[in-house]
């Protein structure tokens, strides 16, 4: 385990709300210690060496480091959980990451092989993709700025990242580790985020081979090869193989996207922009070493293998998540690249990952960019070869069992023999065992103990997917009281991920039997439950920006997303400059860059976005339209209706559902309904 070295009589003790305890390590530009709070948080503190405070080149590059840091959501990275640039002693706090990096990792234990690699693989792509949809170029990703978490990798070191201008790239200068620069980088070119993906490639073939690819007896070596050499990645399986080859492309516009990377490694098509559901399945697959590696597309209820768009919205080309947690700096030692000592140890077990939040989109002026070069879809990837077994004498075994149960169910259906568990072939079963001829969802849970609910799956805070079908969020927890109301067995409440233009369709047909979907109430082709909820569409701001109310937007610009709302605010502000974006999630990443001033939509989903960004939000509370959330039932169901709605009035005279929104939404300055609106009819 890397040593963390005591305190010099010179160091501070305190820097903010963090006792310092000892060093992690120092480089040209500070010195980086390891602090706790009074929370017991363990953090990461790089304190600007004192002889550059006065120096205002240097507080500048700290403080874009810090930038940097800040814009990119903590999808595998690290938060930025405090900063003070304008004190005697500039510092940042990151998260502190318990683990080694990368390069120590397989220096001392070898190269990663099976779900090690592809969990390393899933978890760098997931961070990569938050730090460009954050529209950043890290330029020094290496083993040495990956750290191996308990929890999975995550990428570190902002302090050479760039944020990317309008054009989508930044002007190359020789900067970075030689041996996982691009080949734009050394001929003077424009360098992107497909410079990033170049080293996130020759970092994963360093991890697989233990080697790194580029490596010479001199710099000059070193180079020659980067702009010349072909790495040997047969050492890997598809379709990380292919996915690596292609990242290492000489050409930037031959090379796949993060989003693309990250897409063909979860098994999805890539022809799309990884939504922010991607981005916390890819997370959370990294640090899960008991989930499988999914490698085909999902089906979900109403559609197959189709990506979720947020409310209102298309699918989008890129996405990213509003500010949930920030990403950190350098865990190593402050200033020049790889210098310094290592975090705490910790061992890499069958895995790397981590995270969870929103969704965002390709337009608007702030979108991730991928540069001016777009690599063309590529055909999915074919599934891994699973591993081998030695099951040869069991098959004949089993066929054998097989065949011998089948000819004796064969014999006892023609009524040759009798049947061993007594039944009787001629009797049907009764109607209220066959599954779907229950008249009400009533009879059917008391009768299964069973129920099926679906919700939105990429709605943070209210319904949010993660992999191996765990959802989250207000809109689930209530389904889950719901459904124990009506009697159903915990064991036996399944939820599924319903669409906006599908929900009515999955209840029709019975693959659902509730959706709590944002559904607002209407006179359609299903019956409602509830209200269970008042929601209104209103205007999302920043705390602290001087919008107070619905007329200080004059001038101002909306994010506009695929919604009415933006109409409706325009109708009352005809001055407001309107910001095309794809969906929610890209209009929080242009709130909290500052290219937008607010967003217009329902209430309780702006608040769902926002509760997850680091910095605090505000709801205006125009309430410019009711929107009432209700409970979806089949038609003619009148009993499941007054059911539901006798259970949603309980939660309601029990101050379960104000607790519930002040769980889910309570960190944004947000002013709930916390009266129960009026129960609509049954039948």
């Amino acid at each position: 385990m890397p040593h963390i070295a005591p305190l010099a009589g010179s160091d501070p003790r305190q820097l903010g709300s963090f006792r310092l305890t000892g060093r992690i390590g120092e480089g040209g530009q500070g010195v980086v210690y390891l602090g706790e709070n009074e929370q017991g948080e363990k953090a990461a503190i790089k304190l600007l060496h004192i002889k550059f405070s006065g120096d205002s080149i240097a507080r500048s590059r700290f403080a874009r480091e810090l930038k940097a840091a800040q814009r990119v959501a903590s999808f595998c990275t690290a938060r930025v959980l405090e900063a003070d640039l304008e004190g005697d002693t500039p510092y940042i706090a990151s998260e502190y990451i318990e683990g080694r990096s990368l390069r120590e990792i397989v220096d001392t234990d070898g190269p990663l092989r099976g779900t090690a690699l592809d969990r390393l693989a899933i978890g760098t792509a997931t961070a990569l993709t938050a730090i460009h949809h954050a529209s950043i170029v890290h330029r020094d990703f290496k083993p040495d700025n990956v750290l191996i978490a308990a929890d999975g990798p995550r990428v570190v070191d902002f302090g050479i990242a760039r944020i990317i201008d309008s054009t989508g790239t930044i002007t190359s200068r020789a900067i970075g580790t030689p041996a996982y620069m691009a080949p734009e980088q050394i001929s003077g070119d424009e360098v992107g985020p497909y410079t990033d993906v170049f080293a996130w490639g020759a970092t994963i073939a360093f991890a697989a081979t233990g080697k790194t690819v580029f490596e010479g007896t001199s710099i000059a070596v070193v180079l020659n090869r980067i702009l010349n050499h072909e790495v040997d990645v047969s050492v890997m399986h598809e379709p990380l193989r292919g996915t690596v080859q292609a990242a290492l492309s000489k050409e930037p516009d031959r090379r796949p996207t993060a989003d693309q990377i990250l897409l063909r490694l979860l098994g999805q098509p890539d022809s799309a922009g990884a939504s922010t559901a991607l981005l916390s399945q890819g997370a959370e697959l990294a640090g899960d070493d008991t989930s499988p590696i999914p490698r085909q597309r999902v089906t979900v209820a109403g559609r197959t293998g189709q990506q979720p768009s947020g409310p209102l919205t298309q699918p989008a080309v890129h996405h990213g998540q509003p500010g949930a947690g920030q990403s950190g700096i350098t865990q190593q030692g402050a200033g020049e690249p790889g210098g310094g000592q290592q975090g705490v140890s910790q061992t890499l077990q069958a895995a790397p990952g981590r995270a969870q939040a929103p969704s965002s989109g390709s337009s608007g002026p702030v979108r991730a960019p991928s540069g001016p070069f777009q690599a063309p879809p590529a055909p999915p990837a074919p599934p891994a070869e699973p591993p081998r077994r030695r099951t040869g004498p069991w098959i004949g075994l089993g066929l054998a069992v097989v065949l011998i149960v089948a000819a004796v169910a064969a014999l006892a259906w023609r009524g040759v023999l009798p049947l061993p568990w007594g039944a009787d072939p001629s009797v049907d079963p009764t109607p209220e065992e066959s599954p779907g001829t229950f008249t009400s969802l009533v009879d059917k849970v008391a009768k299964t103990g069973k129920i099926v609910i679906g919700v939105k799956g990429d709605l943070p805070n209210i319904g949010l997917e993660s992999p191996a079908n765990r959802f989250t969020g207000f809109e689930v927890e209530l389904g889950r009281r719901i459904a124990r109301g009506l009697g159903a067995d915990p064991d036996g409440i399944t939820f599924v991920r319903v669409y906006r233009d599908t929900r009515d369709d999955v209840l029709i047909n019975g693959e659902v039997d509730l959706v709590l979907a944002t559904y607002t109430m209407d006179d359609g082709d299903v019956q409602f439950a509830g209200p269970y909820y008042l929601a209104h569409q209103d205007v999302l701001v920043r705390e602290g920006e001087g919008i107070e109310k619905l007329a200080d937007l004059a001038g101002k610009s909306l994010c506009a997303p695929q919604s009415p709302s933006v109409g409706n605010v325009q109708r009352r502000v005809p001055e407001v400059k309107l910001v095309r974006a794809s969906d929610y999630g890209e209009c929080m990443n242009m709130l909290s860059a500052g290219t937008v001033d607010a967003i217009p939509g329902e209430d309780l989903i702006l608040a769902g976005f926002a509760q997850r960004a680091l910095a605090l939000h505000r709801v205006l509370g125009a309430k410019l339209t009711n929107e009432r959330y209700a409970v979806g039932i089949k038609k003619g169901d009148v009993r499941a209706c007054k059911a539901v709605t006798g259970i949603l009035a309980e939660l309601w005279r029990d101050r379960t559902m104000a607790k519930l929104l002040k769980q889910y939404f309570g960190k944004v300055s947000f002013k709930p309904e916390l009266k129960q609106p009026a129960a609509a009819a049954c039948g």
